[in-house]
């Protein structure tokens, strides 16, 4: 598996972010796709509304949301196997829109593939 980096769609974006993939359900508020600059938008790969809603962004939450996700990722191989092919590709950015940069989707989805390489 290439890098991931992780990174907020309110960054500016860079030559080695790589390949930059959305990973949010929800397109980040005030963005313009130009200045995203992202390559693919993975929706499907994002925690789902429900799951979104219940952790609400609560620290407190994060180890139970990680598991959580992480079992909606086991549910739903074939949206896993696309990501896991573009980052075989070489460098890819996990774009996410959440503030928190230590509990975040994007994070626990890097953590997953890091735990579960396959």
């Amino acid at each position: 598996m290439a890098t991931i980096n992780l990174k907020r769609a309110y960054e500016e974006p860079s030559r080695s972010d790589g390949l930059r993939i959305l990973v949010e359900r929800l397109w980040p508020r005030g963005l313009s796709k130009e200045r995203a600059a992202v390559d693919v938008w993975l929706k499907e790969i994002a925690p789902s509304p429900e799951l979104r809603r219940w952790y609400g962004h609560d620290p407190g939450k994060w180890e139970e949301f990680q598991k959580r996700y992480w079992a909606e990722l086991d549910a739903n191989p074939d949206a896993v196997a696309e990501l896991r092919r573009k980052a075989r590709e070489g460098p890819v950015t996990f774009v996410y829109a959440a503030r928190d940069e230590r509990h975040n989707g994007a994070l626990a989805l890097k953590e997953y593939l890091r735990h579960y390489p396959s």
